[in-house]
């Protein structure tokens, strides 16, 4: 694991080096292939060096990060054409990705916690600093203190555990604990981090607010923050889970039904996708809470899904918010006319959201599914509707901007860059083609 730090760590002058805006990308698409290519099952030898450790979830995390910077760049290139700082700007997504690699990798708590909270500070610059609206500063103060004020009582319990049993490793903290207080203060965090309906607003303001970039990396990466960390911690609380974990997989469940009604009333597009997440990541937490392994794996299957799939819908509005300048449903009509080859793409990120085959997301819809139902049959009732108005917003949201005439009243046709499709499909065929080894999802517990 020390290598990969080490690259991060000698990649900072290079962020500063002129023009060597695409030599970054190639770089982290070097470190994704290595990384790739070092996984090992047998998790006692692969990659444990001074507190740093990988298994199978952890690898998926880090694996995500990598591709997710990655595809960052190659969307970020307006920044470098226009010379907006786009120094500063590689070595924010450094210090990124180099925090939420050490987040993942680290097998202790104080460790996990202490990078946890360093990730939040570049995704707050990348809103700041090259968000669009006057409101971006509203959207920052959101994310910080949401986040800020359910971390510090996670840093109390987190002593108060080392007070009583002596450590913090992660492999070692699996003796029960029996307090709803501690319970509340510990995971409070990851709630507020998926985000769990009620402490959701700060997203869509960060969404919207956001540059491409920061959209990227909030749908696709920080998230699951809230999901990995969940994951992790969960086995503390199997006795009490077992009592009031109800309230959470109910939260989730209706939350889960309003966000996704809230979804078909959006005329911002990027709004609509954000709150789209909500929904999503409310079926992993009930998935996370539920504690069985179809639960667990299928929590895991439906963060990597999300984090590809959400990220291509996100460039997919920035790519008509660069042509048109305005994100509104009642601007981008008719694109279809404008740009015929990118409704391809809208289509087939589209349906990947609603969880049509063969996209990772029908996987882990149906594990997920079979998980709440098997906790409990009332399930079966928030679950049918959240499917169905799954489908309802992704239908609307692709057949509002694609069909119609356009706002103009004109016809044109631009064909897109390059750059725009290897983004989409770079996006869209990680989600499709893992399918095929659905299988090694299951071996992580």
């Amino acid at each position: 694991m020390m290598k990969f730090i080490f690259m991060m760590i000698f990649m900072i002058p290079l962020s500063f080096k002129k023009n060597s805006f695409w030599l970054n990308q190639w770089f982290y698409l070097i470190m994704t292939m290595v990384f790739f290519t070092s996984f090992s099952f047998n998790y006692l030898v692969f990659s444990i060096s001074y507190m740093f450790g990988c298994d199978l979830l952890s690898f998926v995390m880090i694996l995500l990060s990598f591709w997710i910077c990655s595809l960052m760049i190659l969307a970020s290139s307006k920044l470098y054409l226009k010379k907006y700082y786009y120094n500063l700007f590689l070595f924010m997504l450094l210090m990124l990705m180099f925090s939420l690699f050490c987040t993942f990798s680290s097998m202790n708590l104080m460790v996990f916690y202490l990078f946890f909270e360093m990730s939040l500070i570049p995704t707050l610059i990348l809103i700041l600093g090259w968000g669009y609206q006057p409101e971006r500063i509203q959207a920052g103060t959101y994310l910080l203190f949401y986040t800020l004020v359910a971390s510090l009582p996670m840093m109390v319990s987190m002593f108060f555990y080392y007070h009583n049993f002596n450590t913090l490793d992660l492999f070692l903290m699996n003796k029960s604990m029996n307090l709803v207080t501690l319970y509340m203060c510990m995971n409070m965090v990851f709630f507020v981090k998926i985000p769990m309906y009620f402490v959701h607003l700060w997203l869509p303001k960060a969404h919207v607010e956001a540059p491409i970039s920061g959209s990227m990396i909030l749908a696709g990466v920080m998230l699951k923050l809230g999901g990995y960390g969940l994951m992790r911690l969960m086995i503390m609380f199997l006795d009490i889970g077992m009592k009031i974990n109800f309230i959470f997989i109910m939260i989730s469940m209706v939350g889960g039904v309003y966000v996704s009604l809230i979804c078909i009333r959006q005329t911002d597009i990027k709004s609509l996708i954000a709150y789209s997440s909500v929904a999503h990541m409310g079926l992993v937490l009930g998935g996370i809470m539920t504690l069985n392994y179809w639960g667990l794996c299928g929590a895991l299957v439906m963060m990597l899904a999300h984090g590809l799939c959400s990220s291509g819908l996100f460039c997919l509005a920035n790519i008509s918010y660069e042509r048109l300048m305005s994100r509104s449903l009642f601007l981008n009509k008719g694109l279809i006319n404008l740009m015929p080859s990118m409704s391809l793409w809208w289509f087939l990120l589209s349906s990947s959201s609603m969880a049509a085959p063969p996209s990772l997301n029908l996987l882990s819809e149906i594990m997920l599914i079979n998980s709440l139902i098997g906790w409990s049959y009332i399930c079966m009732i928030p679950l049918s509707f959240l499917s169905f108005f799954s489908a309802v917003y992704s239908l609307y949201l692709y057949s509002y901007s694609q069909h119609g005439s356009l706002y103009s009243g004109l016809y044109s046709f631009s064909m897109g860059l390059m750059r725009e499709y290897l983004l989409l499909f770079l996006h869209w065929f990680p989600l499709n083609l893992l399918i095929f080894k659905g299988e090694y999802f299951s071996l992580w517990i």
